[in-house]
Order: C-alpha cells, then sequence, then structure tokens
C-alpha cells in the first residue's frame, strides 16, 4: 500500500440534482483527504482537452456537451491506493450494473450521467490533475 492521489470530479448531473454535499461526505467517511478542490464551468474547449483521448469514439460530442451543460466540483484525493479505491467507490460506469452503496448506483442515472468520474492510472490521474488544478492549489 502506499498513499497516493488521484483525481476526481463530480458531473453536472450531481451537481445540479444537489449531492454534492452527500458525495463529498461519502468521499471523506470512506477515508479520502480532499487535497484540493473547485467549482467551475467547463467550456467546449476545456472539456474536449479534458476528454481528448476519446475524440474519435462516438460518443465524445455528447460527453462534451454534457460536461458543459452545468457546473462541476472537481477534485484532488489522497488515500493509501487512492486510485483503486476511488474506482470502487464510484461503482461500474452504467449505475445499472454498479454495486448497491456505490456512488454511481446511489446518484446516477444513466451509463451517460453516471454523476462520478475518476482517473484509471496513475498516468492519468497526474495528467487530469495538471490539467484542473496548479501547484498553489493543492494542500
Amino acid at each position: 500500500m502506499s498513499l497516493q492521489r488521484t483525481f476526481a470530479v463530480i458531473k453536472p448531473d450531481a451537481v445540479a440534482d444537489g449531492n454534492t454535499g452527500n458525495i463529498l461526505a461519502e468521499i471523506e467517511a470512506n477515508g479520502f483527504k480532499i487535497v484540493a478542490m473547485k467549482k467551475m464551468q467547463l467550456t467546449q474547449a476545456q472539456a474536449e482537452g479534458f476528454y481528448h483521448v476519446h475524440k474519435e469514439r462516438p460518443f465524445f460530442g455528447e460527453l462534451v456537451t454534457f460536461m458543459t451543460e452545468g457546473p462541476i466540483v472537481a477534485l484532488i484525493l489522497e488515500k493509501e491506493d487512492a486510485i483503486p479505491a476511488w474506482r470502487k467507490l464510484m461503482g461500474a460506469t452504467n449505475p445499472e450494473q454498479a454495486e448497491e452503496g456505490t456512488l454511481r448506483k446511489k446518484y446516477g442515472a444513466s451509463i451517460e450521467r453516471n454523476a462520478t468520474h475518476g482517473s484509471d492510472a496513475e498516468e492519468t490521474a497526474a495528467f487530469e490533475t495538471r490539467y484542473f488544478f496548479n501547484a498553489m492549489e493543492t494542500v
């Protein structure tokens, strides 16, 4: 086990539904330290840059539209083995397939509107963290 940081997003659907506080409470209750957090509205260009790895996929345009429809909450989380721990807490991408008690099961409506995002590897976490936060924004 090693202390690790990961990147997370509370997506526009969860923010619009008033679930930000509930999700933040679950993050802390599960032993994560929030080392950076900001609420922001992504522009189309910012969302396209963030999801650039999906540019050739058929859902790219819909994903960008969704991520720009309202505010998000971007987070850097820290915990022992944070990346797999956060992905477990989020649950499967499709809320219908997510385990009971996971964030996506509780707050997600569909595979497209699934409440949260999390980095899937150390390299991804490093890119996503730098994309949203500078060094002076972390504690």
